[in-house]
């Protein structure tokens, strides 16, 4: 696993992080918690941890704390994973080992058999059954959860995306990136845990609009380019 570097975006998760933390001391992979410079109490949380490279955003959200996590990695693959424990690493070893000869692992909570979520709820549930209908329909995406960003792929690969999205909108823009520039990717099933505190960053109805324009927005755009 040394080649794998962990993205692990951190927005005020002083409560989750350290309890997630210690569970991923043993993988011998590089370790990279971005979160933003006036995240103090973040920041404090990590104060016994070593080993651990602690990268400050330049720019705010959780799209842009990928974005920069993915440009900084400079191992062979690199893996998304949340500091808030619902992300379960046992599913990395199978992710990395099937990544050596496709560009991209999708975990996915709705993969079966396997899958499942114990932090869903109706209002998600429905959504990402829309939005990854729209996402396989539109684009023609291979998909079974769209808004999961579990992802492990080959660094190189996930800098082709070329991400620009700050916010949650980078979901989708992910796999339907990469289904543009026709990367081979696969999904994996992969069990959804209970957060481990705090509270979910996520606004349903609002990043749910956002994602739905932005859905649009690429349709439009290849449909414009090919008419």
């Amino acid at each position: 696993m040394k080649e794998l570097t962990l993205i692990i975006p951190a927005k005020k998760e002083a409560e989750s992080l350290p309890t997630f933390l210690r569970e991923i001391k043993n993988i011998d992979c590089h370790k990279m918690v971005v979160l933003q410079k006036e995240d103090i109490e973040t920041k404090n949380a990590l104060r016994n941890f070593h080993g651990i490279e602690i990268f400050e955003q330049i720019n705010n959200g959780y799209g842009n704390a990928l974005i920069e996590g993915i440009n900084n990695s400079k191992t062979k693959f690199s893996c998304i994973i949340n500091a808030d424990g619902s992300m379960d690493p046992k599913y990395l070893e199978q992710m990395k080992s099937s990544c050596e000869d496709i560009d991209l692992i999708f975990g996915s909570r709705y993969q079966k058999p396997g899958g499942g979520s114990e932090d869903d709820d109706i209002v998600t549930f429905v959504g990402n059954y829309f939005f990854t209908f729209l996402g396989n329909i539109f684009f023609g995406l291979k998909i079974t959860d769209i808004l999961y960003t579990y992802i492990l792929g080959k660094t190189s690969s996930l800098k082709k995306l070329d991400l620009k999205n700050s916010d949650f909108r980078i979901c989708v823009e992910l796999p339907i990136k990469s289904k543009l520039l026709k990367l081979k990717y696969i999904c994996l099933p992969s069990y959804e845990r209970k957060r481990i505190g705090g509270k979910k960053k996520v606004n349903a109805l609002k990043d749910g609009l956002l994602i739905l324009i932005e859905i649009v927005k690429y349709f439009l755009r290849i449909k414009n380019k090919y008419s």
